[in-house]
């Protein structure tokens, strides 16, 4: 009987599946999605990754492999890889404007390290080619462990410049807040943390989420952040008065996996429970969209024209505006696209080779060029 029903099931996934690849097929692809590069060294899953500033030609990534690692996007080789936590690391992102990054662990801390990297140099030498050992001479050199044994060794660094303390359990993800003299932290003990990232002192520890908090990502302008959890809730926390205020949004079924702002200040969250919801700030009652799947969605993005990139469980990048219309799924061949699950994704706006990059459980990092389909 279990045997039986189980066939049943399997058998009406196969037939949706196979409509809707009919349905898909009929219609006209408004997105060019190509896969153009791959950025392989990780040991281990990638949780993370992220893009650098405007005008820095850089990605940087989280991995189970215990390291971060900072890459040129042009000739996908790794120009940093950072070791100083004893655990996975969860989550990196780049300062607004220096050359920092900000990367939350497994060993229950953050950390603050130097970022610098010449991707000048990268770009000049061929990927083929030995990297001269002089591009990893630079201010934090005495920080820097060279390895001679294998050309293709990234410079690594092992020593935080701050280290923020405090959680009691794995730290899933960190953000810089808008101005970025404070950051804010996520973590499994069902607390977030604010931080003077200059001291490194706990200013507020934001308490509320009952269930373990999965992600945390800031507002561009304004001092606000969103914190999601296994509670299926997320928490818009506004720092900009003395007073915090906290808004608690309620419409999903499962863990939330991540929301994000976006850049015309509505929120986009995923869920554990196959949906992504478009909500305005100030209506936490009922969301905008609501937008379907058939896997759960992780670590999203939302691009400055308002395209929202999904990551799912089931191998696939969907891509959708913020009225909740399909516009793409990414290609995913034997030979193009993840293997195993998709955890994170993060639009660039101003790269010519790659404007999207995603990565997943099969420790492959990968970067697409997505574009609008010209008007024949």
């Amino acid at each position: 009987m279990g045997a039986n029903s189980a066939q049943k099931i399997k058998t009406s996934h196969k037939l949706k599946a196979q409509t809707s690849k009919i349905v898909s097929s009929f219609k006209t692809p408004s997105m060019n999605c190509t896969m153009q590069k791959e950025y392989m060294g990780h040991r281990d899953g990638v949780w993370e990754v992220s893009v650098g500033r405007l005008g820095q030609p850089i990605i940087a990534t989280a991995s189970a492999d215990h390291t971060a690692r900072i890459w040129a996007i042009d000739n996908s080789r790794c120009l940093l890889q950072y070791i100083g936590h004893s655990g996975s690391v969860n989550s990196v992102r780049f300062h607004p404007n220096r050359e920092l990054a900000l990367s939350a662990s497994g060993d229950c801390s953050a950390h603050v390290w130097q970022a610098a990297v010449d991707w000048d140099m990268s770009k000049r030498v061929s990927s083929l080619e030995e990297l001269p050992i002089a591009s990893s001479e630079r201010t934090t050199a005495n920080n820097l462990l060279s390895n001679n044994d294998e050309q293709d060794d990234p410079p690594t660094l092992r020593t935080p410049i701050r280290e923020l303390l405090g959680h009691t359990s794995v730290v899933m993800a960190a953000d810089w807040l808008s101005g970025a003299e404070q950051l804010v932290t996520a973590s499994w003990d069902r607390t977030a943390n604010l931080y003077d990232t200059e001291t490194g002192e706990i200013i507020h520890t934001l308490c509320g989420h009952d269930q373990e908090l999965t992600h945390v990502s800031t507002h561009h302008t304004q001092k606000l952040c969103v914190t999601s959890s296994r509670d299926n809730t997320f928490r818009l926390w506004d720092f900009r008065e003395p007073i915090h205020s906290v808004s608690v949004f309620q419409g999903h079924t499962e863990t939330v996996t991540s929301a994000v702002f976006t850049r015309e200040d509505k929120i986009v969250s995923g869920s554990d429970d196959r949906s992504i919801k478009v909500w305005e700030l100030r209506n936490i009652r009922s969301p905008l969209a609501t937008i379907r799947g058939d896997s759960a969605a992780n670590r999203l993005s939302v691009s400055s024209t308002g395209i929202v990139a999904i990551p799912h469980d089931n191998r696939q990048i969907r891509l959708f505006d913020l009225s909740g219309q399909r516009l793409a799924r990414l290609p995913r061949t034997s030979r193009h696209g993840h293997r195993r699950m998709v955890c994170s994704v993060a639009w660039l706006e101003d790269s010519s080779v790659c404007n999207l990059f995603s990565c997943g459980f099969d420790r492959l990092v990968l970067g697409w060029s997505v574009l609008p389909v010209k008007d024949a």
